[in-house]
């Protein structure tokens, strides 16, 4: 990965590919589960090889998994097939950019990804999350906030904590937390972070 501007996903997925899923998945599956009599589909985005991805489709759910890199899909797949949840598994090649409308989620899960959409796509791209999610539904997944090291990268979406929260309008936040450390990369570089960990329910 490219510690300036990171793009590499490849190298990043080799870091990350064997790591649990992340707790504000946890958090969200948690939830649905407990409010949920029939199937659950969930979208996530940037799925990369699977590390939020796999966990959904092992508990059962309905997964649509897009990324931008078609060799990450590919892999999904592959690991996808060992599983034996092939079946409930759908996935898009797309950069966020382009991403068209997602259809309807119990849960939209961005784990670390929507900062790498471009900020002149974000606004619609967060149209188009909040479109998919329905009524009772979560979001979670991250955001950077401006003391973050990638906050002085161009093609990377940096927002407040004030931007955050406005962010969610219609929504209730049930998980907020905000971090800031010096700590490293997934390739161990030292890097100063600055993250916003959510899951917020959709408004009924």
């Amino acid at each position: 990965m490219n510690e300036k501007n990171p793009t590499n996903w490849l190298a990043y997925y080799d870091q990350t590919r064997d790591r649990p899923p992340h707790d504000t998945l946890k958090r969200a599956m948690t939830a649905l589960a407990a409010e949920s009599q029939g199937p659950l589909r969930a979208i996530d985005l940037g799925a990369g090889v699977g590390r939020d991805s796999l966990p959904l489709l092992e508990a059962g759910w309905q997964v649509l998994a897009t990324d931008k890199t078609e060799a990450a899909l590919i892999e999904l797949r592959e690991r996808a097939a060992t599983l034996g949840v092939e079946g409930r598994l759908t996935t898009r090649l797309s950069p966020f950019e382009t991403l068209g409308a997602l259809g309807e989620a119990e849960l939209v899960n961005a784990s670390f990804s929507l900062p790498f959409c471009p900020p002149e796509a974000f606004e619609r791209l967060w149209t188009t999350i909040c479109a998919a999610i329905v009524p009772g539904g979560r979001f979670s997944g991250h955001l950077l906030g401006p003391r973050d090291d990638w906050s002085k990268q161009s093609g990377v979406t940096i927002l407040s904590k004030q931007q955050v929260e406005a962010l969610f309008d219609g929504f209730t936040i049930e998980h907020l937390r905000e971090e800031e450390d010096e700590g490293k990369t997934a390739q161990g570089k030292p890097k100063r972070w600055h993250i916003f960990h959510l899951v917020a329910r959709r408004s009924a």
